[in-house]
Protein backbone atom coordinates (compact mmCIF):
# COMPACT_ATOMS: atom_id res chain seq x y z
CA UNK A 1 0.00 0.00 0.00
CA UNK A 2 2.63 2.15 0.89
CA UNK A 3 4.59 1.53 -2.40
CA UNK A 4 1.57 2.23 -4.55
CA UNK A 5 0.89 5.84 -2.41
CA UNK A 6 4.94 6.45 -3.49
CA UNK A 7 4.51 5.48 -6.70
CA UNK A 8 1.68 7.75 -7.39
CA UNK A 9 3.32 11.06 -5.95
CA UNK A 10 6.39 10.36 -8.41
CA UNK A 11 3.88 10.12 -11.01
CA UNK A 12 2.14 13.24 -9.91
CA UNK A 13 5.63 14.88 -9.68
CA UNK A 14 6.84 13.71 -12.88
CA UNK A 15 3.64 15.00 -15.01
CA UNK A 16 3.41 18.82 -12.70
CA UNK A 17 7.39 18.91 -14.09
CA UNK A 18 6.68 18.37 -17.64
CA UNK A 19 3.64 20.25 -17.43
CA UNK A 20 5.93 23.03 -16.21
CA UNK A 21 8.23 22.86 -18.99
CA UNK A 22 5.59 21.68 -21.55
CA UNK A 23 6.05 23.46 -25.21
CA UNK A 24 5.05 23.31 -28.51
CA UNK A 25 7.21 21.52 -30.73
CA UNK A 26 7.01 22.17 -34.71
CA UNK A 27 9.20 20.03 -37.27
CA UNK A 28 9.67 21.97 -40.59
CA UNK A 29 11.19 20.69 -43.45
CA UNK A 30 11.90 23.75 -45.79
CA UNK A 31 13.99 23.95 -49.11
CA UNK A 32 16.90 26.30 -49.38
CA UNK A 33 15.02 30.02 -50.02
CA UNK A 34 18.69 31.72 -51.06
CA UNK A 35 22.70 31.37 -50.73
CA UNK A 36 25.48 33.60 -50.74
CA UNK A 37 27.98 31.44 -52.12
CA UNK A 38 31.78 32.31 -51.54
CA UNK A 39 35.04 31.03 -52.96
CA UNK A 40 34.93 28.61 -50.47
CA UNK A 41 31.70 27.86 -48.29
CA UNK A 42 28.01 29.35 -49.06
CA UNK A 43 25.86 30.82 -46.55
CA UNK A 44 22.36 29.63 -47.19
CA UNK A 45 19.04 30.79 -45.62
CA UNK A 46 15.76 29.24 -44.64
CA UNK A 47 12.56 31.45 -44.45
CA UNK A 48 9.00 29.83 -42.81
CA UNK A 49 6.40 31.63 -41.32
CA UNK A 50 5.33 29.54 -38.78
CA UNK A 51 2.33 30.08 -35.61
CA UNK A 52 3.64 30.40 -32.14
CA UNK A 53 1.18 29.43 -28.95
CA UNK A 54 2.01 31.43 -25.94
CA UNK A 55 5.01 30.03 -24.18
CA UNK A 56 7.39 28.15 -24.98
CA UNK A 57 7.41 26.62 -28.38
CA UNK A 58 10.33 24.73 -30.37
CA UNK A 59 10.91 24.89 -34.17
CA UNK A 60 13.06 21.96 -35.43
CA UNK A 61 14.51 22.62 -38.97
CA UNK A 62 15.42 18.98 -40.39
CA UNK A 63 16.84 17.59 -43.37
CA UNK A 64 19.88 20.21 -43.03
CA UNK A 65 23.50 19.26 -44.65
CA UNK A 66 25.73 18.16 -41.73
CA UNK A 67 28.56 20.36 -43.33
CA UNK A 68 26.87 22.98 -41.30
CA UNK A 69 29.23 25.19 -39.12
CA UNK A 70 27.54 25.26 -35.90
CA UNK A 71 29.37 28.99 -35.03
CA UNK A 72 27.58 30.38 -37.77
CA UNK A 73 24.03 29.92 -37.47
CA UNK A 74 21.91 33.02 -37.15
CA UNK A 75 17.95 33.61 -36.45
CA UNK A 76 15.79 36.18 -36.88
CA UNK A 77 12.30 36.57 -36.04
CA UNK A 78 9.32 38.98 -36.48
CA UNK A 79 7.02 40.00 -34.02
CA UNK A 80 7.10 39.97 -30.06
CA UNK A 81 9.18 36.57 -29.85
CA UNK A 82 12.28 35.92 -27.92
CA UNK A 83 14.81 33.55 -28.86
CA UNK A 84 16.22 31.55 -26.22
CA UNK A 85 18.48 28.98 -27.29
CA UNK A 86 19.52 27.11 -30.53
CA UNK A 87 21.22 23.58 -31.00
CA UNK A 88 21.94 21.54 -33.44
CA UNK A 89 22.26 17.93 -33.97
CA UNK A 90 22.89 14.80 -36.69
CA UNK A 91 20.32 12.32 -37.18
CA UNK A 92 21.68 9.13 -38.13
CA UNK A 93 18.30 7.90 -38.28
CA UNK A 94 15.94 10.17 -40.70
CA UNK A 95 17.05 10.19 -44.24
CA UNK A 96 16.50 12.85 -46.54
CA UNK A 97 13.67 12.47 -48.64
CA UNK A 98 14.01 10.92 -52.33
CA UNK A 99 13.41 12.33 -55.63
CA UNK A 100 11.30 10.42 -58.04
CA UNK A 101 14.34 10.25 -59.90
CA UNK A 102 16.70 8.22 -57.24
CA UNK A 103 13.08 6.06 -56.06
CA UNK A 104 12.58 5.20 -60.04
CA UNK A 105 16.83 4.05 -60.33
CA UNK A 106 16.36 2.03 -56.89
CA UNK A 107 12.95 0.30 -58.23
CA UNK A 108 15.16 -0.48 -61.05
CA UNK A 109 17.77 -1.69 -59.32
CA UNK A 110 15.94 -4.03 -57.20
CA UNK A 111 13.92 -5.40 -59.98
CA UNK A 112 16.90 -6.42 -62.52
CA UNK A 113 18.75 -7.68 -58.80
CA UNK A 114 15.89 -10.31 -58.56
CA UNK A 115 16.15 -11.10 -62.17
CA UNK A 116 19.87 -11.71 -62.05
CA UNK A 117 19.24 -13.48 -58.68
CA UNK A 118 16.84 -16.01 -60.48
CA UNK A 119 19.13 -16.59 -63.11
CA UNK A 120 22.05 -17.54 -60.62
CA UNK A 121 19.53 -19.92 -58.63
CA UNK A 122 18.19 -21.84 -62.23
CA UNK A 123 22.10 -22.01 -63.40
CA UNK A 124 23.14 -23.84 -59.72
CA UNK A 125 20.29 -25.95 -60.76
CA UNK A 126 21.67 -26.92 -64.21
CA UNK A 127 24.88 -26.99 -62.98
CA UNK A 128 24.02 -30.10 -60.31
CA UNK A 129 21.94 -31.57 -62.89
CA UNK A 130 25.25 -31.54 -65.04
CA UNK A 131 27.18 -32.96 -62.35
CA UNK A 132 25.22 -35.74 -61.34
CA UNK A 133 24.78 -37.11 -64.73
CA UNK A 134 28.44 -37.14 -64.91
CA UNK A 135 28.97 -39.10 -62.02
CA UNK A 136 26.14 -41.29 -62.69
CA UNK A 137 28.25 -42.83 -66.07
CA UNK A 138 27.95 -46.51 -65.49
CA UNK A 139 25.41 -48.25 -66.87
CA UNK A 140 23.99 -51.78 -65.92
CA UNK A 141 27.15 -52.20 -62.62
CA UNK A 142 30.40 -53.51 -63.25
CA UNK A 143 29.68 -57.11 -63.35
CA UNK A 144 26.93 -56.88 -65.90
CA UNK A 145 27.12 -56.25 -69.73
CA UNK A 146 24.59 -53.80 -71.42
CA UNK A 147 22.94 -54.91 -74.77
CA UNK A 148 23.96 -52.69 -77.78
CA UNK A 149 20.80 -51.16 -78.16
CA UNK A 150 20.55 -50.16 -74.58
CA UNK A 151 23.88 -48.74 -74.83
CA UNK A 152 23.13 -46.29 -77.86
CA UNK A 153 19.61 -44.99 -76.27
CA UNK A 154 21.18 -44.01 -73.01
CA UNK A 155 24.32 -42.66 -74.70
CA UNK A 156 21.80 -40.64 -76.94
CA UNK A 157 19.96 -39.46 -73.70
CA UNK A 158 23.37 -38.36 -71.95
CA UNK A 159 24.44 -36.43 -75.13
CA UNK A 160 20.84 -34.97 -75.72
CA UNK A 161 20.58 -34.10 -72.22
CA UNK A 162 24.35 -32.46 -71.05
CA UNK A 163 23.88 -30.57 -74.64
CA UNK A 164 20.47 -28.87 -73.65
CA UNK A 165 22.28 -28.20 -69.86
CA UNK A 166 25.09 -26.63 -71.97
CA UNK A 167 22.81 -24.44 -74.00
CA UNK A 168 20.71 -23.04 -71.37
CA UNK A 169 24.11 -22.40 -69.17
CA UNK A 170 24.94 -20.29 -72.04
CA UNK A 171 21.71 -18.44 -72.08
CA UNK A 172 21.91 -17.84 -68.51
CA UNK A 173 25.59 -16.69 -68.72
CA UNK A 174 24.80 -14.40 -71.45
CA UNK A 175 21.69 -12.73 -69.97
CA UNK A 176 23.23 -12.02 -66.69
CA UNK A 177 26.29 -10.27 -68.17
CA UNK A 178 23.64 -7.91 -69.92
CA UNK A 179 21.84 -7.45 -66.99
CA UNK A 180 24.79 -7.06 -64.78
CA UNK A 181 25.66 -3.67 -67.04
CA UNK A 182 22.60 -2.77 -66.33
CA UNK A 183 22.98 -2.84 -62.96
CA UNK A 184 26.49 -1.07 -62.93
CA UNK A 185 25.14 1.69 -65.07
CA UNK A 186 22.16 2.00 -62.66
CA UNK A 187 24.02 2.22 -59.56
CA UNK A 188 26.52 4.59 -61.46
CA UNK A 189 23.31 7.09 -61.82
CA UNK A 190 22.67 6.63 -58.79
CA UNK A 191 26.40 7.66 -57.58
CA UNK A 192 25.52 10.40 -60.27
CA UNK A 193 22.77 11.73 -58.16
CA UNK A 194 24.35 11.65 -54.97
CA UNK A 195 21.95 9.34 -53.55
CA UNK A 196 22.91 7.29 -50.54
CA UNK A 197 20.30 4.94 -48.38
CA UNK A 198 21.65 5.94 -45.23
CA UNK A 199 22.83 9.93 -45.53
CA UNK A 200 22.36 11.20 -42.09
CA UNK A 201 20.84 14.64 -42.09
CA UNK A 202 21.63 17.81 -39.55
CA UNK A 203 18.49 19.67 -37.91
CA UNK A 204 18.54 22.80 -35.42
CA UNK A 205 16.21 23.74 -32.83
CA UNK A 206 15.43 26.75 -31.98
CA UNK A 207 13.70 27.36 -28.87
CA UNK A 208 11.39 30.56 -28.66
CA UNK A 209 9.10 32.36 -26.37
CA UNK A 210 5.86 34.12 -26.98
CA UNK A 211 3.44 35.92 -25.16
CA UNK A 212 0.45 35.55 -27.25
CA UNK A 213 -0.37 33.37 -29.59
CA UNK A 214 0.98 34.69 -32.99
CA UNK A 215 2.43 34.62 -36.42
CA UNK A 216 5.73 34.32 -37.06
CA UNK A 217 8.31 34.28 -39.77
CA UNK A 218 11.28 32.75 -39.05
CA UNK A 219 14.76 33.06 -41.46
CA UNK A 220 17.62 30.45 -40.42
CA UNK A 221 21.15 31.42 -42.01
CA UNK A 222 24.30 29.13 -41.09
CA UNK A 223 27.25 28.38 -43.34
CA UNK A 224 28.52 25.43 -44.89
CA UNK A 225 31.09 23.80 -46.64
CA UNK A 226 31.81 21.94 -49.65
CA UNK A 227 30.61 24.85 -51.65
CA UNK A 228 32.05 27.62 -53.65
CA UNK A 229 32.15 29.57 -57.05
CA UNK A 230 35.31 30.13 -59.60
CA UNK A 231 35.24 32.91 -62.18
CA UNK A 232 34.97 32.11 -65.99
CA UNK A 233 35.13 34.84 -69.01
CA UNK A 234 34.68 34.98 -72.37
CA UNK A 235 36.35 38.08 -74.07
CA UNK A 236 34.44 38.55 -77.49
CA UNK A 237 36.32 41.05 -80.20
CA UNK A 238 34.34 41.19 -83.38
CA UNK A 239 36.90 43.61 -85.32
CA UNK A 240 39.92 45.96 -84.45
CA UNK A 241 37.73 48.99 -84.19
CA UNK A 242 35.05 47.50 -82.36
CA UNK A 243 35.46 47.20 -77.92
CA UNK A 244 35.96 44.11 -76.22
CA UNK A 245 32.90 42.34 -75.12
CA UNK A 246 33.66 40.91 -71.37
CA UNK A 247 31.05 37.96 -70.27
CA UNK A 248 31.45 37.30 -66.47
CA UNK A 249 30.59 33.77 -65.72
CA UNK A 250 30.57 31.94 -62.43
CA UNK A 251 31.50 28.48 -62.37
CA UNK A 252 29.39 27.29 -59.07
CA UNK A 253 29.71 23.77 -57.44
CA UNK A 254 27.83 21.93 -54.19
CA UNK A 255 28.50 19.30 -52.54
CA UNK A 256 27.08 19.71 -49.26
CA UNK A 257 24.53 16.88 -49.56
CA UNK A 258 21.75 19.20 -50.15
CA UNK A 259 20.26 20.42 -53.62
CA UNK A 260 19.53 23.67 -53.94
CA UNK A 261 16.55 24.24 -56.36
CA UNK A 262 15.54 27.44 -58.30
CA UNK A 263 17.18 29.94 -55.18
CA UNK A 264 18.47 33.41 -55.13
CA UNK A 265 21.90 33.54 -55.50
CA UNK A 266 24.80 36.34 -54.33
CA UNK A 267 28.37 35.22 -55.41
CA UNK A 268 30.93 37.01 -52.84
CA UNK A 269 34.62 37.01 -52.69
CA UNK A 270 34.62 38.00 -48.95
CA UNK A 271 35.62 35.18 -46.19
CA UNK A 272 33.07 33.33 -44.61
CA UNK A 273 35.12 32.19 -41.89
CA UNK A 274 36.54 35.60 -40.78
CA UNK A 275 36.99 37.29 -37.83
CA UNK A 276 34.52 39.52 -35.54
CA UNK A 277 37.29 41.38 -34.56
CA UNK A 278 38.56 44.83 -35.02
CA UNK A 279 40.90 44.99 -38.41
CA UNK A 280 44.36 45.61 -37.90
CA UNK A 281 46.20 47.50 -40.72
CA UNK A 282 49.41 45.36 -41.50
CA UNK A 283 52.61 47.12 -43.12
CA UNK A 284 51.84 47.38 -46.85
CA UNK A 285 55.30 46.05 -48.82
CA UNK A 286 55.70 46.91 -52.71
CA UNK A 287 57.49 43.84 -54.68
CA UNK A 288 57.41 42.84 -58.00
CA UNK A 289 53.99 40.53 -58.94
CA UNK A 290 55.26 36.49 -59.35
CA UNK A 291 52.49 34.02 -60.22
CA UNK A 292 51.83 31.98 -57.54
CA UNK A 293 49.64 28.97 -57.80
CA UNK A 294 49.44 26.49 -55.28
CA UNK A 295 47.10 23.25 -55.84
CA UNK A 296 45.55 21.44 -52.62
CA UNK A 297 42.87 18.80 -51.54
CA UNK A 298 39.27 20.28 -50.62
CA UNK A 299 39.06 17.73 -47.65
CA UNK A 300 38.95 20.72 -44.85
CA UNK A 301 40.18 23.85 -46.39
CA UNK A 302 39.90 25.44 -42.65
CA UNK A 303 36.39 24.19 -41.75
CA UNK A 304 36.34 21.99 -38.92
CA UNK A 305 33.49 19.47 -39.95
CA UNK A 306 33.09 16.35 -37.82
CA UNK A 307 29.88 14.94 -40.28
CA UNK A 308 30.23 11.71 -41.26
CA UNK A 309 30.00 10.51 -44.64
CA UNK A 310 28.57 6.89 -45.97
CA UNK A 311 30.13 5.28 -48.38
CA UNK A 312 27.80 5.67 -52.16
CA UNK A 313 25.62 3.28 -53.23
CA UNK A 314 25.80 1.21 -49.97
CA UNK A 315 22.41 -1.40 -49.56
CA UNK A 316 21.30 -0.77 -53.31
CA UNK A 317 22.04 -5.05 -53.61
CA UNK A 318 19.99 -8.00 -52.19
CA UNK A 319 22.83 -10.38 -53.47
CA UNK A 320 26.04 -10.40 -51.42
CA UNK A 321 27.19 -13.17 -53.70
CA UNK A 322 27.81 -10.18 -56.85
CA UNK A 323 27.01 -7.03 -54.49
CA UNK A 324 30.63 -6.04 -54.02
CA UNK A 325 31.39 -6.77 -56.98
CA UNK A 326 28.61 -4.39 -58.97
CA UNK A 327 29.00 -1.78 -56.71
CA UNK A 328 32.92 -1.73 -57.56
CA UNK A 329 32.38 -1.40 -60.77
CA UNK A 330 30.00 1.32 -60.73
CA UNK A 331 31.87 3.68 -58.40
CA UNK A 332 34.93 3.13 -60.55
CA UNK A 333 32.66 4.68 -63.78
CA UNK A 334 30.52 7.34 -61.10
CA UNK A 335 32.57 8.34 -58.27
CA UNK A 336 33.39 12.33 -58.37
CA UNK A 337 36.68 13.62 -58.91
CA UNK A 338 37.57 15.47 -55.29
CA UNK A 339 37.81 19.41 -55.70
CA UNK A 340 41.02 20.82 -56.71
CA UNK A 341 41.19 24.84 -55.28
CA UNK A 342 44.39 26.89 -56.63
CA UNK A 343 45.52 30.35 -54.18
CA UNK A 344 44.62 33.38 -55.58
CA UNK A 345 44.58 36.84 -54.42
CA UNK A 346 41.37 39.15 -54.10
CA UNK A 347 41.16 42.73 -52.95
CA UNK A 348 40.94 43.49 -49.71
CA UNK A 349 37.55 45.06 -50.04
CA UNK A 350 35.63 42.28 -50.90
CA UNK A 351 32.80 42.18 -53.79
CA UNK A 352 29.70 40.94 -54.16
CA UNK A 353 27.45 40.08 -57.44
CA UNK A 354 23.71 39.77 -56.93
CA UNK A 355 22.53 36.84 -59.95
CA UNK A 356 19.50 38.59 -61.40
CA UNK A 357 18.04 34.78 -61.86
CA UNK A 358 17.02 31.95 -60.37
CA UNK A 359 19.36 28.80 -60.44
CA UNK A 360 19.38 25.07 -59.24
CA UNK A 361 22.53 23.75 -58.26
CA UNK A 362 22.10 20.25 -57.73
CA UNK A 363 24.63 18.30 -55.18
CA UNK A 364 26.74 16.65 -56.89
CA UNK A 365 30.38 18.39 -56.85
CA UNK A 366 29.82 19.34 -60.73
CA UNK A 367 30.52 23.01 -62.16
CA UNK A 368 27.29 24.56 -63.05
CA UNK A 369 27.64 28.13 -65.19
CA UNK A 370 26.09 30.70 -63.86
CA UNK A 371 25.65 34.37 -65.45
CA UNK A 372 26.59 37.26 -63.48
CA UNK A 373 27.19 40.64 -65.90
CA UNK A 374 28.89 41.69 -68.99
CA UNK A 375 30.49 44.31 -69.71
CA UNK A 376 31.89 46.80 -73.17
CA UNK A 377 35.51 47.55 -72.77
CA UNK A 378 37.70 50.04 -74.87
CA UNK A 379 40.46 48.05 -76.54
CA UNK A 380 43.63 49.18 -78.53
CA UNK A 381 44.75 46.39 -81.27
CA UNK A 382 48.14 46.12 -82.27
CA UNK A 383 49.82 43.50 -83.92
CA UNK A 384 53.25 41.21 -82.96
CA UNK A 385 55.08 39.25 -84.88
CA UNK A 386 58.58 37.12 -84.14
CA UNK A 387 59.59 35.92 -87.77
CA UNK A 388 62.85 34.04 -86.57
CA UNK A 389 59.79 31.95 -84.76
CA UNK A 390 56.86 31.82 -86.42
CA UNK A 391 55.86 33.06 -89.73
CA UNK A 392 52.48 34.66 -88.84
CA UNK A 393 51.09 38.22 -87.57
CA UNK A 394 49.42 37.85 -84.23
CA UNK A 395 46.59 39.73 -83.05
CA UNK A 396 46.39 41.48 -79.46
CA UNK A 397 43.93 43.50 -78.02
CA UNK A 398 44.73 45.67 -74.60
CA UNK A 399 41.98 46.45 -72.64
CA UNK A 400 42.13 49.41 -70.08
CA UNK A 401 39.40 50.09 -67.49
CA UNK A 402 39.68 46.58 -65.94
CA UNK A 403 40.81 47.17 -62.56
CA UNK A 404 37.41 48.87 -61.71
CA UNK A 405 35.21 45.62 -62.31
CA UNK A 406 35.91 43.91 -59.30
CA UNK A 407 37.24 40.81 -61.24
CA UNK A 408 38.52 38.00 -59.68
CA UNK A 409 41.47 35.76 -60.88
CA UNK A 410 40.79 32.96 -63.61
CA UNK A 411 40.74 31.79 -67.20
CA UNK A 412 39.06 33.62 -70.09
CA UNK A 413 37.70 32.06 -73.63
CA UNK A 414 38.85 34.28 -76.22
CA UNK A 415 36.92 34.60 -79.25
CA UNK A 416 37.65 36.95 -82.86
CA UNK A 417 35.43 37.50 -85.41
CA UNK A 418 32.98 34.74 -83.86
CA UNK A 419 35.67 32.37 -84.08
CA UNK A 420 37.58 30.23 -80.81
CA UNK A 421 40.86 31.32 -80.50
CA UNK A 422 41.87 29.95 -77.14
CA UNK A 423 42.06 30.35 -73.76
CA UNK A 424 43.94 33.20 -71.70
CA UNK A 425 43.96 34.07 -68.49
CA UNK A 426 42.86 37.42 -66.13
CA UNK A 427 45.64 38.17 -63.39
CA UNK A 428 44.60 40.73 -61.14
CA UNK A 429 47.97 41.05 -59.53
CA UNK A 430 49.38 42.91 -62.42
CA UNK A 431 49.94 45.88 -61.62
CA UNK A 432 49.60 47.13 -65.05
CA UNK A 433 46.35 48.79 -65.51
CA UNK A 434 46.45 47.70 -69.25
CA UNK A 435 45.21 43.67 -70.09
CA UNK A 436 46.95 42.48 -73.15
CA UNK A 437 45.30 39.46 -74.51
CA UNK A 438 46.06 37.57 -77.66
CA UNK A 439 43.24 37.30 -80.14
CA UNK A 440 45.53 34.36 -82.67
CA UNK A 441 46.79 34.78 -86.11
CA UNK A 442 45.81 37.32 -88.32
CA UNK A 443 45.94 36.38 -92.33
CA UNK A 444 45.32 39.67 -93.51
CA UNK A 445 48.60 40.67 -92.37
CA UNK A 446 51.96 38.88 -94.42
CA UNK A 447 55.45 38.36 -92.90
CA UNK A 448 58.18 36.69 -94.56
CA UNK A 449 61.67 36.09 -93.68
CA UNK A 450 64.41 34.56 -95.73
CA UNK A 451 68.30 34.90 -96.28
CA UNK A 452 70.22 37.00 -98.13
CA UNK A 453 72.79 34.64 -99.96
CA UNK A 454 75.41 37.86 -100.42
CA UNK A 455 75.26 38.59 -96.67
CA UNK A 456 76.13 34.74 -95.08
CA UNK A 457 79.70 34.07 -96.56
CA UNK A 458 82.75 31.99 -94.02
CA UNK A 459 85.87 33.69 -93.92
CA UNK A 460 88.96 32.47 -92.44
CA UNK A 461 91.29 35.13 -90.73
CA UNK A 462 94.84 34.05 -89.42
CA UNK A 463 93.91 32.05 -86.25
CA UNK A 464 90.10 32.86 -86.71
CA UNK A 465 86.85 32.45 -88.41
CA UNK A 466 84.25 35.20 -89.48
CA UNK A 467 80.85 33.92 -90.21
CA UNK A 468 78.21 36.15 -91.77
CA UNK A 469 74.69 36.10 -91.20
CA UNK A 470 72.07 38.14 -93.27
CA UNK A 471 67.86 37.98 -93.62
CA UNK A 472 65.94 40.46 -95.04
CA UNK A 473 62.03 40.19 -93.49
CA UNK A 474 58.72 42.12 -95.21
CA UNK A 475 55.49 43.16 -93.46
CA UNK A 476 53.00 43.49 -95.97
CA UNK A 477 49.63 44.95 -94.04
CA UNK A 478 46.53 43.56 -96.47
CA UNK A 479 43.85 44.88 -94.45
CA UNK A 480 41.94 47.82 -95.37
CA UNK A 481 42.43 49.95 -92.49
CA UNK A 482 45.84 50.95 -91.09
CA UNK A 483 47.48 49.29 -88.39
CA UNK A 484 50.32 48.95 -85.36
CA UNK A 485 53.01 46.15 -85.94
CA UNK A 486 55.24 45.47 -83.62
CA UNK A 487 59.18 42.99 -85.11
CA UNK A 488 61.13 40.86 -82.53
CA UNK A 489 63.94 39.40 -83.46
CA UNK A 490 67.96 39.02 -82.07
CA UNK A 491 71.41 39.33 -82.48
CA UNK A 492 73.03 36.65 -80.52
CA UNK A 493 74.83 36.62 -77.17
CA UNK A 494 78.33 35.89 -76.88
CA UNK A 495 79.12 33.88 -73.68
CA UNK A 496 83.01 33.75 -74.75
CA UNK A 497 85.46 36.31 -73.94
CA UNK A 498 87.23 34.99 -77.75
CA UNK A 499 84.33 35.00 -79.41
CA UNK A 500 82.48 38.03 -80.68
CA UNK A 501 79.31 39.40 -82.56
CA UNK A 502 79.44 42.49 -84.18
CA UNK A 503 75.84 44.46 -85.67
CA UNK A 504 76.17 45.41 -89.05
CA UNK A 505 72.94 46.19 -90.12
CA UNK A 506 69.62 46.48 -88.13
CA UNK A 507 67.18 48.76 -89.95
CA UNK A 508 67.43 51.33 -86.79
CA UNK A 509 65.80 48.71 -84.58
CA UNK A 510 65.29 49.08 -81.09
CA UNK A 511 68.10 46.95 -79.29
CA UNK A 512 68.67 45.25 -75.91
CA UNK A 513 71.90 44.66 -75.12
CA UNK A 514 71.45 41.99 -72.33
CA UNK A 515 68.80 39.74 -74.27
CA UNK A 516 70.09 40.61 -77.62
CA UNK A 517 66.93 41.21 -78.24
CA UNK A 518 65.45 43.93 -81.69
CA UNK A 519 62.11 45.58 -81.92
CA UNK A 520 60.94 47.12 -84.86
CA UNK A 521 57.59 49.08 -84.51
CA UNK A 522 55.71 50.64 -87.36
CA UNK A 523 52.39 51.92 -88.55
CA UNK A 524 51.00 50.51 -91.90
CA UNK A 525 48.34 51.74 -93.96
CA UNK A 526 46.67 49.63 -95.84
CA UNK A 527 48.82 47.42 -98.48
CA UNK A 528 52.03 49.02 -97.58
CA UNK A 529 54.93 46.73 -97.41
CA UNK A 530 57.94 47.49 -94.91
CA UNK A 531 61.32 45.56 -95.44
CA UNK A 532 63.22 45.03 -92.53
CA UNK A 533 67.26 43.84 -92.97
CA UNK A 534 68.92 41.87 -90.52
CA UNK A 535 72.68 41.31 -90.61
CA UNK A 536 75.57 40.84 -88.42
CA UNK A 537 79.00 38.89 -88.03
CA UNK A 538 80.35 36.23 -85.82
CA UNK A 539 84.40 35.74 -84.91
CA UNK A 540 85.52 33.05 -83.08
CA UNK A 541 88.59 30.61 -83.10
CA UNK A 542 90.19 29.11 -86.15
CA UNK A 543 90.04 25.35 -84.03
CA UNK A 544 86.33 25.71 -82.68
CA UNK A 545 83.09 25.02 -83.96
CA UNK A 546 80.26 27.96 -82.45
CA UNK A 547 76.59 25.91 -82.64
CA UNK A 548 74.65 28.78 -84.72
CA UNK A 549 71.63 26.65 -84.53
CA UNK A 550 68.81 26.94 -81.68
CA UNK A 551 66.68 23.78 -81.46
CA UNK A 552 64.40 22.32 -78.89
CA UNK A 553 63.36 19.47 -77.94
CA UNK A 554 60.34 17.17 -79.71
CA UNK A 555 58.96 13.83 -79.03
CA UNK A 556 59.12 11.37 -81.92
CA UNK A 557 58.67 7.11 -81.91
CA UNK A 558 61.42 5.23 -81.34
CA UNK A 559 61.53 1.89 -83.62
Amino acid sequence: MKISILISIFTLSISNVFAQTNENVVEINVPIHSAIVYLYGAEVSHVKQVNLNPGLNKIVFTGLSTKLNSKSIQVNTTGEVSILAISDAVNYMANQKESAKVKELKDSVTLVTDNVIQLSNDRDAYTSEKNMLLKNESIGGNDKGVAVAELKLAADLFRSRIKEINTAISSIDKQSNVLNEILIKLNGQLMELNAKNTQPSAEISILLSSKTKTNSTIDLKYIVSDAGWAPSYDLLALDINQPIELKYRAKVFNNTGIDWNDIKIKLSTADPSQSASKPVLDKWSLDYSVANQNYYKSSNMGWDNNAPSSKSGEGYMQNALFENNILQKAEQKAIAKPIEFEEIQVSELSAEFDIKINYSIPSDSKPYIVDVTEYKLPATYQHFSVPKLDRDAFLLARITGWEDLDLVEGPANVYYSGTYVGQSYISTRSVDDTLDLSLGRDNKVLVTRSKIKEYNTKKFLGSTTKETFGYEMNIKNNRKTPIFIEVNDQLPISTQGDIIVESIETSKAEFDSKTGKLTWKYDLQPGEVKKIILSFSVKYPKNTNVNFQKTKMKARAKF
